[in-house]
């Protein structure tokens, strides 16, 4: 995947809207009865920038992005303010916040996960790109240091000498961006209405 490890301004994904979408299949039959079907494991979040465009510079800051990135060509990372923590978003990250793991004594890397839900049916998000620095990581409720995060895949790998042992519940905190793209090749901006309320539809879309 193209990707630019770099962040939409987030002066203006502040005011956006969007969120996750889901695709499911669902058949009617004649006794009014429906049989449904998820086509998709994992969801997908789309945005619109535009309803974060508030002023012509704003708009300048969105045309030289959307120029450096070539349109739909190279991805980039998106901060989601309903969604950008391993905990709620009014609440300051802990190290316990997730389990990402158990250890076995041998397994040095673990993949950085959110969970959503609390009963059966709980969805494990994968976070591909976390912020840096922003990473904590607990062994057994032991805040560790000795490791290193892959930004652009959310792998978290511990050094030599501090693999977690057998049973060790690994967690983690943190904050984390969503990687998208522009899902359009041509930002139409009309200059004539847009001091009168108009919002240009700027559409992202996430990347897997």
């Amino acid at each position: 995947m193209a990707f630019d490890n770099v962040r939409f301004p987030t002066s203006i994904s502040r005011g956006s809207s969007g969120g996750p979408e889901r695709r499911t299949d669902v058949v009617v039959m004649a006794s009014g009865r429906e049989e449904r079907n998820a086509r998709w494991a994992n969801s997908k979040r789309h945005y619109n920038a535009g309803f974060g465009v508030k002023s012509l510079d704003d708009i300048h800051a969105v045309v030289a992005f959307f120029e450096e990135r070539r349109g739909k060509l190279y991805a980039f990372c998106w901060k989601d303010f309903a969604d950008y923590k391993s905990c709620a978003p009014s609440a300051a990250i802990a190290a316990t916040d997730q389990i990402i793991g158990t250890g076995d004594g041998a397994a040095a890397a673990f993949q950085l996960t959110k969970k959503y839900g609390s009963g059966s049916r709980d969805f494990q998000r994968t976070i591909t790109a976390p912020v840096s620095g922003k990473v904590l990581i607990a062994v057994n409720g032991v805040l560790s240091t000795q490791f290193s995060t892959n930004l652009q895949t959310g792998l978290i790998t511990f050094n030599a000498g501090s693999i977690p042992v057998v049973g060790a519940i690994v967690t983690a905190g943190f904050e984390f961006d969503v990687p998208v793209r522009f899902d359009t090749d041509a930002i139409s901006i009309n200059l004539a209405h847009f001091s009168g309320g108009e919002i240009p539809h700027i559409p992202l879309v996430e990347v897997r």
